[in-house]
């Protein structure tokens, strides 16, 4: 289809009445300041046809302490049949804030072993801007799917691997957390966490490789990424809760780089207090 794992709303129109065409909501209430969602319960859009996909509280390990993980297999294969996935959709998933949830939906169908899966460029606000229609609630499937789940257990890791990246060269851990919370000189929005970031780590605010909600083009996040890391390296993205780590998980694949993980824990586990290292 396309090497990219962009599609952007021009593609979407010509495409909007495939068959194997599924349509994912995928949008979490952001956190970050600067950030926000152009939808609320009052004033509702969705692109037509579009479903609803809820990693933030269906699609996601039952009864964690931690927000949002990663759910097994046999659960995430479940849910997405629910909403009508089959083992041949070409998935576009998009959220409502423009690029901020979706690269984690996108993700997550890579990590089950998906690959016709891609992220609509500036999401919703993208769509409206162009003045094209949109619809007042989501859809529903209109039959089970076949989804099957097949597991990639690199594509995202727990802090043992992260850990060990710590002390060795053929990693970096980029922390797309802003400069404030990876230097400790800005406080925790999650009450209980320690301040700072893990040893080797490098800092690269996430809301960098976007402009006006859209990714930055290919070569300017080949500069970017460039700097911090070599496309040789494994590169493990980590933000606060394992969301935002997948926007700079889909600036590098668009950059070229291919050994790639998020750290599904993030800050929320690792910044909790225990003995995983951290520094100012």
């Amino acid at each position: 289809m396309i090497d990219s794992a962009l599609v952007d709303v021009n593609w979407l129109v010509e495409h909007l009445q495939d068959a194997e065409l599924v349509i994912l909501e995928a949008s979490v209430q952001p956190v970050v300041p600067g950030f926000e969602s152009i939808n609320s319960e009052e004033n509702f859009a969705a692109i037509p046809g579009a479903r609803r996909f809820d990693y933030d509280k269906e699609v996601c390990k039952p009864n964690s302490s931690l927000p949002h993980m990663m759910p097994s297999p046999e659960l995430f294969q479940e849910k997405v049949r629910e909403i009508g996935v089959n083992r041949d959709s070409t998935i576009v998933v998009y959220d409502d804030v423009g690029l901020y949830a979706s690269p984690r939906a996108w993700w997550m169908f890579r990590a089950m072993g998906h690959d016709q899966v891609y992220v609509l460029n500036g999401g919703l606000p993208a769509w409206i801007a162009a003045g094209l229609a949109t619809a007042a609630s989501l859809s529903s499937a209109e039959a089970q799917g076949d989804f099957e789940a097949e597991e990639r257990i690199n594509l995202f890791c727990d802090f043992n691997v992260v850990l060990a990246a710590t002390d060795d060269k053929a990693s970096q851990i980029i922390d797309v957390r802003s400069a404030g919370r990876f230097n400790a000189t800005a406080p925790e929005p999650r009450p209980g966490l320690r301040g700072g970031h893990m040893p080797s780590a490098c800092n690269l605010p996430f809301a960098r490789v976007l402009d006006n909600g859209k990714l930055r083009d290919r070569a300017e996040l080949q500069q970017m990424l460039q700097e911090l890391a070599s496309p040789e390296q494994k590169v493990i993205s980590s933000c606060g809760s394992g969301i935002t780590a997948c926007v700079m998980t889909l600036a590098a694949w668009e950059a070229g780089y291919r050994q790639l993980s998020v750290y599904d824990g993030s800050w929320a586990e690792w910044g909790l207090p225990s003995k995983l290292p951290v520094v100012p």
